[in-house]
């Protein structure tokens, strides 16, 4: 799946993706980042990544930036 990056809460290390036709933000945790550092990411990049669920719901996992 694809997405853009909306919000970074860059102390605790997590964001939200925002993905077109979906209603609720996809939540992801600098673990789960591949090929770029939290710290790279900001707000508008658009990313790559698998949905996964957790206890929480459903959230991205895998996910890489897309390089334009």
């Amino acid at each position: 799946m694809e997405g853009t990056i909306k919000n970074l809460v860059a102390d605790k290390g997590f964001g939200f993706i925002t993905v077109d036709g979906e209603e609720k933000d996809l939540f992801f945790h600098t673990n789960e980042l591949k090929g770029v550092s939290f710290e790279d990411l900001k707000i508008g990049d658009k990313v790559s990544f698998e949905k996964a669920e957790s206890p929480k719901g459903p959230n991205a996992v895998n996910v890489s930036r897309i390089s334009e």
